[in-house]
């Protein structure tokens, strides 16, 4: 599909969303002006969305990364916290699995058997 059908079928869908929005969710939004207001609105939308969203994207672009790292560690938390609370009920004959060093050693863990995790995965695809 070009570039210009793709920004016109953009705006159609902008002109319908921001109807639905208007029509079904009317205690959050209210659109005065019939349809040229419709159309003004899904047509501001598309051309934000063009000009403004790159900008907006580089600029949180931290923030994402941010948000990124931290799920990763916590995912990979959870995963250690399973481990050990699996391995703490086995006989300690068999397995004894402790995590030493407080926050800081389950934090260096959870980012080296994440990123080695990560790692195998990439690998062996």
């Amino acid at each position: 599909m070009s570039l210009p059908s793709r920004i016109a079928l953009r705006t159609v869908l902008n002109i319908v969303l921001v109807w639905a929005l208007a029509a079904y969710l009317p205690q959050y939004l209210t659109i005065v002006g019939g349809i040229p207001a419709f159309v003004i609105i899904g047509a501001l939308l598309t051309l934000l969305n063009i000009l403004v969203r790159p900008l907006l994207d580089l600029v949180t672009l931290p923030l994402k990364l941010v948000a990124t790292i931290l799920a990763f560690v916590l995912a990979n938390g959870v995963f250690l916290w399973l481990v050990n609370a699996v391995a703490q009920r086995m006989d300690p004959s068999l397995v004894v699995f402790r995590i030493e060093r407080g926050l800081g050693g389950w934090i260096v863990l959870m980012l080296v058997f994440g990123l080695a995790n990560w790692t195998m995965k990439v690998l062996l695809k």
